[in-house]
């Protein structure tokens, strides 16, 4: 390793703060399938990107649209999740900053919808509901949880 590790008390702020900051496809899943998740999941992408497959019970909030539209779609005493297409793609990350810019709480949902498809969650396209079979690189097959 050519940068040694930080002091433990620095390595337990930093991924305290990640953990405060980021959620996994499989915490948002087993939340939204408990009928209360405590939340609303916010998908930032494109109306193409949408209309192609999205989270269902996600609101469609392009993260172009976020400063005039936020305030009409979202509760500002409710936490908001943001996706979008996967980890090679940084705007959710740009949807967090631009909604906490407007005073919401918010974590990213690491992986994006990407992940949320790999990992064999159901997404609704514009055929109706589809549901992939689980990538054995992202999700351990037949088990109900990566166990994570």
């Amino acid at each position: 390793m050519r940068t040694a590790p930080g002091a433990p008390a620095d390595a337990a702020a930093f991924f305290a703060a990640s953990l405060a900051f980021r959620t996994d496809v499989s915490d948002v899943h087993a939340s939204l399938e408990s009928g209360e998740p405590g939340f609303v999941l916010v998908d930032g992408r494109s109306l193409e990107a949408w209309e192609q497959a999205h989270v269902p019970g996600a609101v469609h909030l392009p993260k172009e649209e976020i400063p005039a539209r936020a305030a009409e779609l979202l509760a500002p005493s409710v936490p908001v999740v943001v996706y979008c297409w996967g980890p090679g793609c940084d705007g959710a990350t740009r949807a967090a900053l631009a909604l906490a810019t407007l005073g919401y709480r918010v974590k990213e949902m690491i992986g994006g919808i990407e992940y949320w498809i790999r990992e064999g969650f159901t997404v609704q396209t514009a055929s109706g509901p589809e549901t992939s079979p689980r990538d054995p690189l992202t999700a351990p097959v037949g088990a109900p949880a990566c166990g994570c």
